[in-house]
């Protein structure tokens, strides 16, 4: 019997509504059932924004889902809005006994075809009895919370590298990239936060934590006088950021606008967007640059290393290295044949390969080859 008919006949034993898409490996159909996806997560933080943009696209593209996820007001009203029923459990830490036991009865009761995790709490947290188990894992994390999925989908080939290492099944790791949802707005007037027309601008864009760098961005901006920067995001480093840039006199060019949902409009009034992340699994501000047609400097750690090509389609410069840092983005902004080099071959590697309709349909099909495969470890 076809492997489709196979499907169809599966179909109808077992009651499912299947999804059929087009394959974008061979032109065949695919079948994806019900997905539960489960998010612990924080209020604000770049895995938060992808999980509800992408729940969200694959709802548009047909796909019947059960949003699980911490009880963040903002995140229920955004997912019911789009048309979701979410579900809120409290994913309190590891002595929480309710948590596990919700996303067992959700599971029980909801029946789903396969259910997807979102980092380390809700992947450590969930216990599938029955269907497929597969994390989605966006940084280099310890294999501790992982080791009972089933699958991996890993954003970039340098986590599941990672993955693989620590002795996860490499044929049960699947590369899916991140994908930016590019909304073209009219760009933000610089006088909206007191920074002159003509002045040369860096945008940063992230939470503020250590391992973003932002302090590193900071110290070169003393070296490049009367260029301002925007930082748009929060954290726990935005007091010893502020304090930083008083301490370099620098505080006069920088300015720090909160977390923010206007993302297109603040890059598009930039010159330039700077990454210089110590840690970083991916970087979907790469994504964000590149939709926009805005150049990139990067600091060369694990995603934007496997993601970048250094002179191509933005600057890589060594992880920590204030200098490098100072004389990449100094190019960038004075050199403008560069910048429009860096951004136009960076947009066409964007529609390429990470655009939202490449991504959503690499989704559909890499869940849809993990429900069929079944459960694997009891």
């Amino acid at each position: 019997m076809a492997s489709g008919a196979r499907a169809l006949t599966n179909q109808s034993r077992r009651g499912k509504h299947w999804l059929p898409a087009a394959s974008p490996r061979r032109g065949k159909s695919v079948f994806l059932m019900r997905l539960m996806q489960v998010l612990a997560g924080g209020r604000h933080g770049g895995a938060e924004t992808f999980y509800v943009n992408l729940v969200k696209h694959l709802h548009e593209a047909g796909v019947t889902q059960k949003p699980v996820v911490r009880g963040w007001p903002e995140r229920l009203t955004d997912l019911r809005d789009a048309g979701l029923n979410p579900i809120a459990v409290p994913f309190r830490g590891a002595l929480d006994p309710i948590t596990p036991w919700r996303l067992h009865r959700i599971e029980k009761q909801w029946q789903p075809d396969a259910v997807m995790t979102w980092m380390s709490r809700a992947s450590g947290a969930m216990h599938t009895r029955r269907a497929p188990h597969v994390a989605r894992v966006g940084h280099y994390y310890k294999i501790k919370y992982f080791g009972h999925c089933d699958a991996l989908i890993a954003i970039a080939p340098g986590i599941a590298d990672h993955f693989a290492e620590l002795g996860f099944p490499r044929e049960r790791i699947h590369v899916v990239p991140n994908y930016t949802d590019h909304r073209p707005q009219d760009p933000m007037p610089r006088d909206a936060f007191d920074t002159p027309a003509e002045a040369p601008h860096i945008l940063a864009l992230g939470r503020l934590h250590r391992n973003k760098g932002f302090d590193v961005l900071l110290a070169a901006l003393s070296g490049l006088p009367g260029v301002f920067v925007w930082f748009a995001g929060d954290g726990p480093e935005r007091d010893p950021l502020e304090q930083q840039a008083r301490d370099l006199g620098i505080a006069d060019r920088v300015r720090f606008l909160g977390w923010r949902t206007d993302v297109s409009a603040l890059i598009q009034a930039s010159d330039v967007v700077a990454m210089p992340s110590r840690h970083e699994g991916f970087g979907t501000v790469i994504l964000e640059a590149w939709a926009h047609g805005v150049p990139l400097v990067a600091a060369a750690s694990q995603g934007p290393r496997d993601v970048v090509r250094d002179g191509e389609t933005g600057l890589l410069v060594p992880v920590d290295d204030t200098m490098a840092l100072g004389a990449a983005l100094r190019r960038v902004l004075f050199e403008p044949s560069l910048a429009e080099d860096l951004a136009a071959a960076a947009r066409t590697e964007y529609v390429a390969r990470y655009s939202r309709t490449a991504v959503i349909q690499q989704y559909i099909s890499t869940l849809s080859e993990i429900s069929r495969l079944g459960k694997i470890k009891q």
